[in-house]
């Protein structure tokens, strides 16, 4: 690379010393760079690919990281990364120790904000412009570039119903490309594509609001882009600026399949063939659920669907191609899709709920004043529990099961395989009595033979896998495999499978009043989760034995493996084993 724009461009102080002529011979030895990269170790792909021109524009025009630049969701955000320190380092994303797949604050004075979860960029420059006004620096600029279907999540709308009437300078650039991971959905998405078919087609609904638009522009033009963004400087305050990019530009396989390339593991950078996955004993936990979920729709004809822009990230989308009509996309809106989900159950019908862990803290409101409080059968089908890798702590599942078990009325369940997934879904589907969170991980599961006839699973009912002995495990969740592993030479140990953190098996509990060393294992936070509340029923009824809580420590955890996270959190067989030792 020593002879490449590229290699002497490391600060964008260096890329506005470029003439705007020199800026297309970098975008391409950008893209290429990043092609580079993710085909060799996997990460997000095709929103980076889209927005090269505009992040290399928007360094050229902005003298950053003086005027703040956020990234809204932080996907988008590879070639900015590269720009600003760290090209040498981009081999080493989202591996474990290594830069962050998302802005970090903690990462780089030029990651002005962190945005791991979508719709947030808006709100935070806006507060950015406001402290900048408070300060006397109402000349610093603040640009906020919203893409991949986050404009769909209503706090972008409250932020900008505020931003229409402050005094600053912030400017919105609307990366429309038309998609979050799926194709975006709504009249939002259909009001952009008008503007994109007609630019006279105004008001804009911007414009409506008192909020100056220009655009679209061709994101991918670099001539417009730079122009456009001169204007926007004159002009000042605050305004949006539409850009239509396109997700995946300059790598044809993402293009064609924008989806199927939103983030990739190994790839040919050539032929875009990728790397056989390693070998895997059983699917993954997304599709049993997906596949569960249909087989339980076509049984019970009041069940539906909803997912905030998740179809193919939760495997909602096999429902959605079966039966289009009972299922509902409505876009990056969490808290709208579990509220949409207490009004279908008041009526009768029973919503399964499909969002990410950490995503299901976007609507933690509505899930307890909504749902837990009318006592409505909702259905949470809760993907991305525990540690999920090289995503890192805006998606390690976490903190579910303390959040969960403090709700009045919610029953929450953690299933240890395939099987008692599906039996689990299987029982909330004639579970009338409020709502059921159900929490499985990421990843693919080990029982190649999952899909066996359902049987319904006693709300409330744990499973001993083992008897015996002075000392007894309780797992939650599927780390019971690790547990047994750690427990396959240690035959004077007992092992329960919680499979219910609300309610506890009290008769369980009474039988573990009888051991000498009580010792839990979770995939969730120490504080407040399952162990907690084991250790307040045990406390409360005079256990006087040994007590030990493994599970995530009192700290966000990195980005890594899931092996090296596990190891590093002590959840491993090795540490679970040595715990038991201890």
């Amino acid at each position: 690379m020593t002879n490449t724009l590229l290699s002497h461009i490391e600060w964008p102080a260096d890329l506005r010393q470029l003439l705007p002529e020199q800026l297309p011979q970098l975008v391409a030895e950008l893209r290429q760079h990043l092609i580079d990269v993710v085909s060799a170790q996997g990460g997000h792909f095709g929103a980076g690919l889209g927005v090269v021109e505009l992040t290399v524009a928007l360094h050229h025009a902005f003298d950053t990281p003086n005027d703040r630049l956020i990234w809204d969701v932080g996907h988008q955000a590879y070639a900015h990364k590269m720009l600003t320190g760290r090209r040498a380092a981009f081999t080493t994303n989202r591996r474990w120790q290594g830069i962050s797949g998302f802005p970090s604050r903690s990462e780089s004075i030029y990651d002005a904000f962190g945005t791991g979860h979508a719709s947030t960029s808006i709100s935070a420059a806006l507060g950015m412009a406001i402290a900048a006004r408070q300060q006397g620096l109402q000349q610093r600029w603040h640009i906020a570039v919203i893409g991949d279907g986050a404009l769909t999540g209503g706090m972008a709308f409250e932020a900008l119903n505020q931003a229409a009437t402050e005094k600053v300078n912030l400017l919105i650039v609307l990366n429309d490309n038309a998609m979050s991971i799926d194709p975006n959905v709504g009249g939002l998405q259909e009001h952009l594509n008008a503007l994109r078919v007609n630019a006279s087609a105004r008001p804009s609904i911007f414009e409506k609001i008192g909020i100056p638009y220009a655009g679209p522009v061709d994101g991918h033009y670099l001539p417009a882009l730079l122009q456009a963004l001169e204007a926007a400087k004159k002009q000042g305050g605050v305004q949006v600026l539409h850009v239509l990019t396109t997700k995946g530009k300059g790598f044809a396989p993402a293009e064609a399949e924008q989806t199927h390339w939103h983030a990739t593991g190994l790839f040919d950078k050539i032929s875009g063939t990728k790397q056989a996955e390693k070998s895997q004993l059983g699917p993954k936990y997304q599709d049993v659920f997906g596949y569960s979920l249909l087989e339980l729709a076509q049984q019970f004809p009041n069940i539906v669907g909803i997912t905030p822009a998740m179809p193919s990230g939760s495997s909602m989308i096999i429902l959605q191609n079966a039966l289009p009509q009972r299922c509902f996309d409505v876009g990056i809106a969490e808290a709208h899709a579990v509220t949409l989900a207490a009004g279908m159950a008041a009526e009768g019908l029973k919503p399964f709920c499909a969002i990410y862990s950490t995503f299901l803290q976007r609507a933690y409101d509505q899930l307890i004043h909504d749902v837990a409080l009318q006592q409505l059968p909702v259905v949470f089908c809760i993907d991305r529990a525990g540690l999920v890798g090289a995503d890192g702590p805006t998606h390690h599942g976490a903190f579910d099961l303390a959040y969960l078990r403090c709700i009045p009325n919610m029953v929450v369940a953690a299933p240890r395989n395939e099987v008692e997934l599906r039996n689990l879904l299987y029982s909330s589907a004639e579970y009338e009595a409020g709502p059921i969170a159900i929490r499985y991980p990421r990843g693919n599961g080990q029982n190649a033979a999952w899909q066996q006839p359902f049987t319904a699973v006693e709300i409330g009912k744990a499973e001993w896998l083992r008897t015996g002995g002075r000392t007894l495990v309780i797992s939650v969740g599927p780390l019971a495999e690790q547990v047994q592993q750690a427990l396959a030479d240690l035959p004077e140990v007992a092992h329960v499978d919680l499979r219910f953190v609300k309610p506890l098996d009290t008769e369980m509990l009474a039988q573990a009043l009888q051991y000498n060393f009580v010792v839990t294992v979770e995939d969730g936070c120490v504080a407040g989760g399952a162990g907690s509340a084991i250790a307040e029923w045990l406390l409360e009824h005079g256990y006087q034995g040994r007590f030990k809580s493994l599970g995530l420590p009192d700290a966000f955890i990195p980005h890594g493996s899931p092996e090296e996270l596990y190891r590093f959190c002590g959840l491993d067989v090795a540490g679970i084993k040595m715990a038991l030792q201890g």
